[in-house]
C-alpha cells in the first residue's frame, strides 16, 4: 500500500505532512476549485466594494435595533456574512400618522422599527472600512434612487408606478387595525378593511412581517423623489369571496361567527361560512364583547353592502 504521507523538514526536524496539502483537494469536476474560507469572504467582500462604487441597491432583512457606544441608535442587516448598520435618520421611516405626534422623532422611529423587524429591506452602501470590514448603509438612498425609477422616471417616459396598476408591496409591519407596506421605496400604512374582503379580528391573522402582497395603486401624488403620497388597497386585485360566500346565507339561518369589533352597539361579526355580518341588538342577558364566539340569526341580506343583517342570539365562548 502506497504511503500516504511525506516527510518533510521543518527547521532542524522532521514532519510527517498529509499528501493532500501538496495535492490540493480532488474535485468531482476536474476544471472545479474549493476556495478556503478566507478566498471566499475576499469575494463576498469585493461584492460589496463593487456595490459602494457603483450605488448598487443591495437587500437585507431587518434582524435588530441597537445603540452603539457612541449614542447612536442604528438597524443592523446582515448581506453575504457582512454585518451592516444604518444609522436610524437613513433608514427614512414613515412617521405621517403614527399617532405620537407628541413625542421625539428617535422614540417614534425607534418604535416602527421595532415593529419593522424580520422584514427585507434595500439600502445603498455609504462608507466602509476594509481594515475592521465595517460597513456603514442608507435605506434613505435605496429609497430615494427607487422613487426615481418607479414614480418620477425619465422625462420622455412614463413611470412605470401609475394609478389603477396591480403591484407587488412588501409587508414591514403589522398592527391589529392596520398593516405599513412598502411599495418600490414608499411606506404606506393602509387599514385592515382595506387588506382583504374579510372583516378580521386583527390583522396578523392574515399578513405577517416579511409577506409580499399584490396591491392596485389607487392614487399618487409624485411631485419629487422627497414628496410622493400614494393609497393602495389589497382587496381589488383579489377575488370577492365574501360576495361569493353571501349566496350561501339565507333568511332565518342560525349561523356561528367571531365578533370582530364592536362600535356603539353595533357588532361587526365574520361567520364561519365566509362572510360579514352586522348585529344591532342581542337576545341575551350578559353581552358579548370582540373576540367572542356567538351564534347568529340573519333576518337580511343587504347587498348593497354585501353583508348579513340579524341578531346575536347566543354566546358560544368568551374569548381567553
Amino acid at each position: 500500500m502506497e504511503d500516504t504521507k511525506k516527510t518533510v523538514l521543518a527547521g532542524n526536524g522532521e514532519k510527517d505532512v498529509p499528501r493532500a496539502v501538496y495535492d490540493g483537494v480532488l474535485t468531482i469536476d476536474v476544471d472545479a476549485q474549493v476556495e478556503s474560507m478566507e478566498e471566499q469572504e475576499e469575494a463576498r467582500w469585493h461584492q460589496l466594494l463593487n456595490a459602494h462604487r457603483t450605488r448598487k441597491i443591495l437587500t437585507g432583512q431587518l434582524g435588530g435595533i441597537e445603540k452603539l457606544e457612541s449614542g447612536w441608535m442604528v438597524a443592523v442587516t446582515y448581506f453575504k456574512g457582512f454585518r451592516i448598520i444604518i444609522p436610524m435618520n437613513e433608514m427614512m421611516i414613515n412617521l405621517q400618522g403614527d399617532g405620537r405626534e407628541n413625542a421625539d422623532t428617535l422614540n417614534r422611529q425607534v418604535r416602527i422599527a421595532n415593529n419593522m423587524l424580520g422584514c427585507d429591506i434595500d439600502f445603498i452602501i455609504k462608507d466602509l472600512d476594509n481594515k475592521s470590514r465595517s460597513v456603514v448603509a442608507s435605506r434613505k438612498d435605496a429609497m430615494l434612487k427607487k422613487r426615481q425609477t418607479f414614480y418620477i422616471g425619465e422625462d420622455t417616459e412614463k413611470p412605470m408606478l401609475y394609478e389603477g396598476r396591480i403591484v407587488e408591496a412588501r409587508v414591514i409591519a403589522v398592527a391589529p387595525k392596520a398593516v405599513r407596506l412598502e411599495v418600490f421605496g414608499v411606506e404606506v400604512s393602509v387599514r385592515a378593511r382595506d387588506m382583504a374582503w374579510e372583516w378580521m379580528v386583527d390583522a396578523g391573522e392574515k399578513f405577517q412581517v416579511g409577506d409580499l402582497v399584490l396591491v392596485m395603486v389607487n392614487k399618487v401624488e409624485a411631485s419629487s423623489v422627497d414628496q410622493i403620497i400614494i393609497e393602495v388597497d389589497a382587496k381589488s386585485p383579489t377575488a370577492n369571496i365574501n360576495k361569493d360566500n353571501l349566496r350561501k346565507c339565507h333568511k332565518q339561518g342560525k349561523y356561528t361567527g367571531i365578533i370582530t369589533e364592536v362600535y356603539k352597539g353595533t357588532y361587526f361579526i365574520r361567520l364561519d361560512i365566509g362572510v360579514n355580518a352586522v348585529a344591532h341588538s342581542c337576545n341575551m342577558s350578559a353581552l358579548p364583547g370582540k373576540k367572542d364566539k356567538i351564534g347568529f340569526v340573519v333576518t337580511r341580506i343587504n347587498d348593497n353592502y354585501e353583508v348579513a343583517e340579524g341578531i346575536i342570539t347566543r354566546l358560544i365562548k368568551r374569548a381567553s
